[in-house]
């Protein structure tokens, strides 16, 4: 009774059906992770070690501690002074295709520091990148502040853009922030750390 018998290089084609099969379901699978995985792997990829805290890839060697994290929920602007804050809330506001708010404000406050003889060409950028009409990443404000800063980016000062920066800051503060505390990712990341202190 004659068997079935296979070439190696028919086994190979097989085996790389296979593979590609198990590469597509894992693809899949990896795009239905919710937020919370995404972060998760975002902050171990940030931080080698979760053991009494997060690590962040600082070169400072900052540890992330429960208590930290606690602070975050006290005001957005004790959030957006801690460095690991800025960039766990703007991992969440990338889950709601909103980061353009944290880039812009982060991009003011640079744009304060900056020395006067640079404020033309940052203006410009700022500008261009986030408040003009068909700005990437537009921030959403009105039209008669779209037009007040595009008049103040014309001839900056370090004040340029403290109004619409104040704006964002608000919308923020409003919408995205209540709605970031309540996160399955902020809640889990207290969770896991206030769980690493009591060990």
């Amino acid at each position: 009774m004659p068997g079935f018998f296979f070439s190696h290089n028919n086994m190979t084609e097989l085996n790389g059906k296979e593979d590609c099969k198990l590469t597509k379901d894992k693809v899949h699978k990896k795009k239905q992770k919710t937020f919370g995985a995404d972060l998760k792997s975002y902050l171990k990829c940030m931080v080698p070690h979760i053991d009494s805290g997060i690590k962040t890839s600082n070169s400072r060697n900052v540890m992330l501690s429960a208590e930290e994290v606690i602070q975050w929920s006290l005001s957005l602007e004790k959030l957006l002074a801690s460095q690991s804050g800025q960039g766990v809330f703007r991992e969440f506001l990338k889950s709601e295709f909103s980061e353009e708010n944290i880039e812009f404000w982060l991009a003011c406050e640079d744009y304060k520091k900056t020395k006067s003889d640079h404020l033309h060409g940052k203006a410009e950028r700022i500008y261009e990148e986030f408040v003009q009409s068909d700005a990437i990443k537009q921030i959403n404000i009105d039209y008669q502040m779209r037009e007040a800063t595009a008049k103040k980016a014309q001839d900056p000062t370090h004040t340029s853009f403290d109004e619409v920066q104040k704006t964002v800051y608000i919308l923020m503060e409003r919408d995205s922030y209540p709605r970031f505390l309540k996160s399955k990712s902020y809640l889990n990341l207290l969770n896991q750390l206030q769980t690493n202190t009591s060990k």
